[in-house]
């Protein structure tokens, strides 16, 4: 007989869990050594980020199963809010789905919709033939599959940012996260995301959020702005990434160890 599986809690349930912040760290690399390595660190979400990284399908797989056997809630943005990304991600076995750049709580209920089966969504249907059921292991899939998967949209802009409680109170939106980065660069504030204005924006999506009893969650890898988001509210924060971890640690290694010359630059011979 096959072995029977049970899902792991899902994001939302994470979320619910706890009266703690919860702090995660991005994987960028692709790599699913180095997801393991962060997956053991001891935070706890991990964040694989099929946007602004080389991740594709096959990575994101390997990224996941490289995560699996540890103690972290595993979350996978998709590079855009398309049903048929979201369905192929679904498939491979992501519980926990991140859709950037929504703007409108029409949008947000077209993204739960995506990831849904019919007659509450549009998610095609091949759990048979996908890990997400791990091949008809996981009993009653079908049936149970909107209770086993969660759904965070990202409020990215200023238009978002007036209608984030409106997002926040859609039926099917688990947790909103917001990316500060783009929110500047949308309030002419490019490379500004600690910019009073932009700290202000954020803050009043935490409590947009927190009126509508959505959790929020914050991209913050200064450690006083992570502070601060959480002080006013943030259920969880994105503290860090791999790839940026290695570079600073690279650099710091550099600046200790390498002679430089007049221009700050390192001999020819390097």
């Amino acid at each position: 007989m096959p072995i029977r599986l049970n899902p792991a809690p899902t994001f939302r349930d994470r979320l619910g869990s706890t009266d703690r912040v919860q702090y995660g760290q991005w994987v960028c690399s692709g790599s699913p050594l180095v997801a393991e390595i962060v997956a053991g660190s001891g935070t706890d979400l991990v964040v694989i980020d099929g946007e602004h990284s080389p991740v594709g399908l096959e990575s994101v797989l390997a990224l996941l199963q490289a995560v699996a056997a540890y103690p972290v809630t595993p979350v996978v943005r998709a590079p855009i809010g398309d049903p048929v990304v979201l369905k192929q991600l679904l498939d491979l076995g992501a519980q926990n789905i991140l859709v950037p750049m929504v703007d409108s709580a029409e949008e947000a209920a077209a993204m739960v919709s995506a990831v849904r089966y019919p007659p509450h969504g549009v998610r095609g249907v091949g759990s048979a033939l996908a890990r997400s059921s791990r091949w008809s292991r996981i009993p009653d899939y079908l049936a149970r599959a909107n209770d086993l998967v969660s759904l965070t949209v990202q409020i990215e802009t200023a238009a978002a940012v007036a209608v984030a409680r409106d997002i926040a109170a859609v039926e099917g939106v688990d947790a909103l996260l917001v990316g500060p980065a783009d929110l500047a660069a949308s309030m002419g504030l490019l490379g500004q995301q600690n910019h009073l204005d932009v700290v202000a924006a954020v803050e009043s999506v935490i409590a947009a959020g927190r009126a509508a009893g959505t959790p929020v969650g914050v991209n913050a890898f200064d450690p006083a702005t992570a502070d601060r988001y959480a002080e006013a509210g943030a259920a969880y924060l994105l503290v860090g990434s791999d790839v940026t971890l290695l570079a600073r640690a690279s650099e710091g290694l550099a600046e200790r160890f390498v002679p430089r010359d007049g221009d700050g630059a390192a001999p020819a011979s390097y």
